[in-house]
């Protein structure tokens, strides 16, 4: 398919409101990268899809390790953005966790070409979970289900959603490769592989307190952004890094500490482990989204909060700050009162008390391993 310069221009563009720049200061221009990036790229494939007792290791070590099921990735798959294709075509979880992997490890290994495919739009979901409105989420009070397998399901349909976002990111834009270049689709299809790995993680920790992905209902707004942002590659970087990911990095030590408290350690290592590696995931989407304004001569900070007005796109608090400095989005970006002139003290105070909140549900995580008087985890 032949794409004229006008039609691949208007996929990086966005809409001409944008062609008034709007300084929001000095630094929002740019953004330091996170320090890890290259290194996480570069990082060999992480076959750690099993959490032992002493944290991940490879799922074939594991002595509760299932029959291989057969994955159906021999048909006509010969790009990334075919295999990315057939992972949303999967249905079953178990098995588009799977997919997901063996797709990134295929394209590393065969030298595959990253291709050009259309995305089937939705993706394949399996009859359960029952998608409802948020507003029919249960409680936990009356999910039927212990806190901590609530909490774990609610985190394990963030995962399985993430997998579908980072590939229909891979398959969508693949026809605008030499415009963005292999480096946008290694990153977004090693993003997909780590989601994978987490919803493996969290599927299997379901297993063992008794529980799985689909016995409560889920609600659909993850995939709603995603659709909304299919026609502009910033917006999609806007909405699901630098939006949905984002929140990630806020809710982890505030899931880790409910996890310690419910005296369940090992779901908590399991939440701090993903929201450790997040991180990745938002530089990822800091690089590319300043990246793409850059060749669009845009400023980032302004293109960011015009697209969050244009597509509907909600910032919401609290916001952990040290993480999200960590992972290179400007706090000016999301962050209305920072553009104010904050005194100096005060900005360091907050960021300060960050810290120690961070610091003390180590502490608070540390303690609590060892302590007696935890109820034991199902």
């Amino acid at each position: 398919m032949m794409l004229t310069p006008k039609l691949r221009s208007s996929y990086l563009t966005t809409h001409s409101r944008y062609t008034k720049l709007r300084f929001c200061s000095s630094s929002s221009s740019s953004s330091s990268s996170w320090s890890g990036l290259q290194s996480w790229r570069e990082s060999p494939l992480n076959e750690d899809r099993f959490w032992g007792p002493n944290g991940p290791q490879p799922l074939l070590q594991s002595p509760h390790s299932s029959p291989a099921t057969p994955l159906p990735l021999e048909a006509s798959a010969s790009s990334l953005a075919e295999f990315g294709s057939l992972v949303l075509s999967t249905s079953c979880p178990l098995t588009k966790s799977k997919l997901s992997h063996l797709a990134f490890t295929r394209w590393r290994n065969q030298n595959l070409p990253i291709g050009l495919c259309h995305p089937p739009s939705p993706p394949a979901r399996p009859p359960n979970p029952r998608l409802v409105s948020p507003k029919e989420i249960p409680d936990p009070k009356n999910s039927g289900l212990p806190l901590n397998a609530y909490l774990l399901h609610n985190l394990a349909h963030v995962e399985l959603n993430a997998i579908d976002l980072a590939w229909d990111t891979v398959v969508r834009f693949s026809p605008f490769y030499d415009i963005l270049g292999e480096e946008f689709f290694a990153d977004f299809a090693h993003v997909a592989d780590d989601e994978s790995r987490h919803f493996a993680w969290c599927s299997q920790r379901l297993a063992e307190i008794g529980f799985s992905y689909g016995d409560m209902p889920a609600h659909n707004l993850l995939w709603r952004e995603c659709e909304k942002t299919s026609d502009n590659v910033a917006a999609r970087l806007a909405a699901i890094p630098l939006v949905q990911e984002a929140r990630g990095l806020d809710a982890g030590p505030r899931l880790v500490k409910k996890m310690v408290g419910f005296g369940d350690q090992r779901t908590s290592s399991i939440v701090a482990r993903i929201a450790e590696e997040e991180i990745a995931h938002v530089a990822v989407g800091v690089y590319w989204f300043t990246s793409v304004c850059q060749k669009m001569n845009r400023v980032p900070c302004s293109t960011f909060k015009d697209l969050l007005k244009e597509y509907n796109l909600e910032l919401k608090g609290p916001f952990n700050y040290s993480a999200r400095e960590e992972a290179g989005i400007p706090r000016e970006w999301y962050d209305s009162s920072s553009i104010k002139k904050e005194p100096e003290e005060n900005r360091k105070s907050s960021q300060q008390l960050s810290e120690v909140y961070d610091r003390l549900a180590c502490i608070i995580s540390m303690e609590s391993e060892h302590s007696s008087l935890n109820r034991p985890s199902r």
